[in-house]
This record gives C-alpha cells, structure tokens and sequence, in this order.
C-alpha cells in the first residue's frame, strides 16, 4: 500500500529527512537511498508517494519513495564505468615505476600513499556517520585529502563504500581536485620543479 505525504524536513548534507502524511501523522524518515530518482535531490517541500516499512527499533520510515508524478519505482541504474578506476590503477603503478627508475623521489610516492590511506579511512566513517547520523567529515576536507594526492584512495573509497559516488556537485569538485594534483606533479617532474622539490627535501 503505498501512502502520500510532503517532505518537510530534509538535510541534503546528511542524506535524509521526515515526510509528514497527508492528513497529519508521526513524521515518517526517509533516507537518499530510498528515493527513485535518486538523480533529484530534495530541497523540502516536495509531494511525495511512499510505502511504509519500519527500521531494526521499530520506527517508520519510507520506502520506494517517488516524487509525484514521477515512476514510483526507479529505472535499473546504469553499470559504473571502469575508466575512473583504470586511471587510477594505472597511475598508481605509473608513480611506482617512476619511483624504480629514480625520476621520483620516494617521499612524494610516500605522500599519495599516505595521503589515500587517510582519505579511504575519511571517507570509511563519513559513510558509517552518515548511517548513524554522528559527526560528519566535511565535503572540503573530502577534498583536500584528494588534492595533496589521496585521490586514488578517495575513489577506491566511493566504489567500495557507495559514497559520494552520485553528487554530481561533489563529484565535480573532486575530479577538479585530481586536474589539479596531476598537474603539480607535473610540475615537480620538471627540472625547475626537480630542482624546487630537491631544496624542499634538503631543507626539511
């Protein structure tokens, strides 16, 4: 049986808020993952169609939750491109030959090691606060671990864990963010930038 109401709560950051039924009610909880068109977001005010199911503590909460007018059951999603990973796959195992051959220094290839474990482990408990509505890590912070070179851990992370993966906003920024990276290494592989990184590495 599927029920109406309007989404009158919702904290997009979060990825969830309470839909009040049509005629009054307990506010029912509605999580992103429920939604059928998972392609538009929320902003609070619209109609919706849902069933009714209840969580492990039994409270309520919607399920296959369409906005009026639109199918009540999502379109099978498309498969995910294997290039992201690819990429990543293969400049990763770029920098390790980079590495052997002694064009890179091992403190940089030490850095995107040490940079992507820290940004895979954000991104662990960003997914685990988002289920238990805790703290939360900030999308900027996300991002910064991705900019100073943990972004191939960053996107082991959005596969792995299904986050972050469909914000198109977010997604945007974090490619932004690998653009920007890419470039400064290759910077650094340039003699001035040899040079730069070599008088960093003495001076420390």
């Amino acid at each position: 049986m599927r029920h109406q109401g309007k989404i009158t709560t919702w904290k997009d950051d979060k990825g969830f808020g309470f839909i009040t039924p049509n005629g009054g009610g307990e506010p029912v909880f509605v999580h992103v993952s429920s939604l059928a068109n998972r392609q538009r977001r929320p902003e609070g005010t619209e109609l919706v169609s849902y069933e009714l199911a209840t969580d492990a503590k039994g409270r309520l909460q919607a399920k296959a939750v369409a906005f009026v007018g639109e199918r009540a059951v999502a379109p099978a999603a498309p498969g995910r491109s294997s290039l992201p990973p690819l990429f990543a796959a293969g400049f990763v195992g770029w920098l390790g030959v980079m590495a052997w051959l002694g064009r890179l220094s091992l403190a940089v290839l030490a850095l995107y090691a040490a940079a992507s474990v820290v940004a895979f482990l954000a991104y662990g408990h960003d997914k685990s606060a988002a289920v238990r509505d805790a703290w939360r890590v900030k999308e900027n912070t996300l991002h910064l671990f991705a900019l100073l070179g943990g972004w191939p851990g960053a996107l082991v992370a959005q596969r792995l864990f299904r986050h972050k993966s469909s914000k198109a906003s977010f997604q945007t920024t974090y490619w932004i963010t690998v653009v920007l990276n890419c470039a400064a290494l290759a910077w650094l592989l340039s003699p001035h930038g040899a040079q730069t990184l070599q008088a960093v590495l003495a001076a420390i």
